[in-house]
């Protein structure tokens, strides 16, 4: 049973394949070149990027079989600013002359038969020359909130010059995960902007809110406001949302785990124990002998094991105190 158990778990790592994106978060100059880079296990059959654009599905970029080289699919293969660079464990994609179309998360994933990893993506962030007059600001939530509670977040875009509409997002980064998610757009928010009221000053101003409304320990993290407009997406600073009795969440888990685990290893402890025992016992020369130590070690079995379940609970009453 154990050695079966123990056969699955090294099986389930062989085949288990890692990926990895060294570099999470890009800004690339408009008109500039970049290179994303992914890295996976040699052994892995298959190997593919994926782009994902804000607010759409993920579309299949390239893909590598095996030792084969890479190609582009479907429609980026006419794009010819798109290059692909493979070797044995690594493949990348290259961008040259970049656009406004290039903002989006990058995913390499690559696969081994049934196991299919991704990797944590990259987030490639396109600018120009005159980003320096355009800024977004977040306001910091002043403090901690109580579960329940509701409240405002707030974003300023200083647009400068830039006119038209913009499109809004909302991303919440929470503990423990490797990218944010989009939890919000809204698009057509131009009327929400008022110019400054200096004479031929071409500056607006916007301010844009995410209400958060009977809070919950889930909704703990760090939020980011973008905005996408003249051609570009503009990040926040991000506004940490930190909510009472979050961070003691984890306590109550951890000490379960330690529980568990310390029964674990005390109830393993007292079954090796009677295992070796009951083997020198089938070791004694006569019958009566066999049958007294033997008896002799149930009662020491039973004791045992019973010392072992009143530790757990002595542990378990520990902690829960």
């Amino acid at each position: 049973m154990f050695r079966l158990f123990g056969l699955l778990i090294l099986i389930n790592t062989a085949l288990a394949v890692d990926v990895v994106q060294p570099s999470l978060l890009m800004r690339v100059q408009l008109g500039d070149s970049v290179t994303l880079t992914c890295f996976y296990s040699e052994d892995a059959s298959y190997a593919a990027w994926f782009k994902q654009a804000v607010g759409q599905k993920p579309q299949l970029m390239a893909k590598r079989n095996g030792y084969s080289p890479g190609e582009l699919y479907s429609e980026f293969k006419s794009i010819k600013r798109y290059s692909l660079q493979d070797a044995k464990g690594s493949f990348n994609i290259s961008i040259s002359n970049a656009e406004p179309s290039d903002s989006a998360i990058y995913y390499c994933i690559a696969w081994f038969y049934a196991e299919i990893s991704f990797g944590n993506g990259t987030f490639v962030i396109l600018t120009d020359k005159d980003s320096n007059s355009r800024t977004v600001v977040q306001q910091p939530v002043s403090d901690t909130v109580q579960p329940g509670d509701s409240v405002d977040l707030q974003c300023t875009i200083e647009a400068g010059s830039c006119a038209g509409e913009h499109s809004i997002y909302w991303f919440r980064h929470g503990s423990g995960e490797s990218l944010p998610g989009v939890i919000y757009s809204h698009r057509n928010s131009s009327d929400e902007c008022e110019k400054s009221p200096e004479a031929g000053s071409p500056t607006q101003s916007c301010v844009y809110s995410l209400p958060k409304r009977n809070l919950s320990l889930s909704d703990a993290g760090t939020y980011y406001c973008a905005v996408a407009m003249c051609g570009e997406m503009l990040f926040g600073n991000g506004t940490q949302l930190d909510i009472d009795g979050y961070k003691n969440l984890l306590d109550p888990l951890h000490s379960g785990l330690l529980i568990v685990l310390s029964c674990s290893i005390i109830l393993n402890v007292a079954l090796i124990c009677i295992r070796c025992k009951m083997t020198c016992t089938h070791c004694a020369g006569t019958l009566p002998g066999f049958m007294h130590s033997e008896r002799q070690n149930l009662v020491l079995t039973k004791t045992d094991v019973f010392i072992a379940i009143y530790n757990c609970l002595m542990l378990d009453n520990f902690f829960i105190l």
